[in-house]
């Protein structure tokens, strides 16, 4: 079914068409008609992925898309990555499954490799099926630890799906309920542009972020906090970057009250910021607990938490987990990570992040809708505004989106006001990819202005 000569961006032609525009149509009403209604497809004409292969995946009519989305920083090495393939092959032919409740050496020497790559002194390993269950376990140490349910988090903040993560996610557009039995207070984050302190330098920014953590501690919780929990760039928020050494500063007023620093580092982690292989780790701190999840499986179902010792072992009540650490998963996880390491694709981060960041740099500068460009290495985004203001352009967005995919671009959507649009391409992405990807944001955002014009 898949047309190879296809160019990116372009489907196959005659009865090919026909055929997958009946199939996309069919999926889609099965879509609606069995998912829940609360999930979305992502564009008008949703996109039927039949398989990928490195930075590119294809449609069941042989369209071809430059992927710089990964299924949300998921896909983190590229599609079909031979080497995780075969290890996962290979796991295959043993055994599929044994949960907590075994010896397994594939997750022990997994956890191994993590504790090790952390960062964390004297540290352990839990091994869950998703970031919103990392976070979750995150919480449920920090808050026996300290025995409070008080939690500190941040404004334009996301940690997941679940009743506890809902209860420490500040972005009103993804929270859902309103009941919990955490006590949770938001303090200032770094979503600059749509901040009172937008003004102020980077240092007087974060002094004035603290302030602001000071006076909740102060004002408005009883004194014995659990824990703060931060995304070190955010990712659902529209990748929202605080200044270098921003968390450092707000972990010594933590640390005056003994306060955990849980460190999500869901998005950030495994060198995708180009500068350091952790979010965190740009802050010069070291996080009591760090959670992790999607892009270390490339794609397999792996998530789960770091901590100290002494933290992680807090916990008294029996437990075990059924599917987190299942011998799949760590062979996926453990061949991610080498690929990572041996071919150190962080350095690669750094490189293309520069080069991506420069060309979107020049597009913010040549777009009078286009606020600003931030992030850091392949994590980078775009804010969307009304010319010659900072009011959200939802509208724009959405046909930069939309325009990104008629060019052959998939990239993803955030921000509290849908109006940021989120790009993080494969950490092994080549310099022609890099180029090709900016090439299909200038048409884009050309076509955005053909059809939508200056007033929107």
């Amino acid at each position: 079914m898949i047309d190879e000569s296809a160019p990116t961006g372009q489907p196959g032609t005659g009865a090919v068409d026909q055929v997958a525009a009946r199939l996309r149509t069919e999926l889609a009403d099965r879509y609606r008609s069995v998912m829940p209604s609360w999930i979305k497809l992502l564009y008008d004409e949703p996109i039927a992925i039949e398989r990928g292969e490195g930075s590119y995946v294809f449609d069941v009519d042989g369209t071809r898309y430059l992927d710089f989305f990964g299924g949300v920083l998921t896909t983190m090495i590229g599609h079909s990555v031979p080497e995780v393939t075969a290890a996962i092959q290979a796991q295959a032919e043993k055994v599929l499954h044994t949960s907590t409740l075994y010896l397994s050496q594939p997750m022990l020497d997994f956890a191994d490799e993590l504790a090790a790559v952390s960062g964390i002194p004297d540290a352990k390993v839990f091994f869950t099926t998703s970031g919103t269950e990392a976070n979750d376990t995150a919480l449920l140490l920090a808050s026996n630890y300290r025995k409070s349910n008080q939690i500190l988090a941040m404004r334009n903040s996301y940690h997941g799906r679940s009743f506890s993560a809902m209860a420490i996610t500040g972005h009103r557009s993804w929270s859902s309920s309103s009941f919990s039995g955490l006590n949770v207070n938001f303090v200032h984050g770094g979503y600059r542009l749509r901040s009172p302190f937008r003004d102020l330098d980077d240092d007087a920014y974060t002094e004035a972020c603290v302030g602001d953590l000071v006076q909740v501690i102060d004002m408005m919780t009883a004194g014995d906090v659990a824990c703060m929990i931060a995304e070190p760039i955010q990712g659902v928020g529209g990748f929202a970057t605080p200044p270098d050494g921003f968390f450092g500063a707000m972990k010594k007023e933590l640390d005056n009250h003994d306060i955990l620093f849980i460190s999500d580092e869901v998005q950030t982690g495994w060198g995708r910021t180009g500068e350091h292989f952790w979010g965190y780790e740009a802050h010069g701190i070291v996080p009591d607990i760090l959670t992790f999840a999607k892009g270390v499986g490339n794609g397999i179902t792996l998530a789960g938490v770091v901590a100290r010792a002494e933290v992680m072992d807090c916990i008294t009540a029996v437990s075990f987990s059924t599917f987190g650490g299942n011998p799949l998963s760590m062979a996926a996880g453990r061949a991610t990570l080498r690929h990572v390491l041996d071919n150190d694709l962080q350095a690669n981060a750094l490189a293309m992040g520069t080069r991506l960041r420069a060309g979107l740099d020049q597009l913010v500068d040549e777009t009078s809708w286009m606020a600003e460009a931030r992030g850091k290495g392949l994590m980078q985004a775009l804010e969307m505004v009304r010319p010659g203001s900072i009011e959200p352009d939802a509208v724009r967005t959405s046909a930069l989106l939309e325009a990104c995919k008629g060019a052959g671009l998939l990239i993803g959507k955030g921000g509290l006001y849908g109006n940021v649009v989120r790009i993080a391409p494969m950490l092994n992405v080549t310099p022609g990819e890099i180029d090709d990807g900016l090439d299909a944001l200038r048409s884009a955002a050309s076509e955005v202005d053909r059809s939508v014009g200056d007033d929107g």
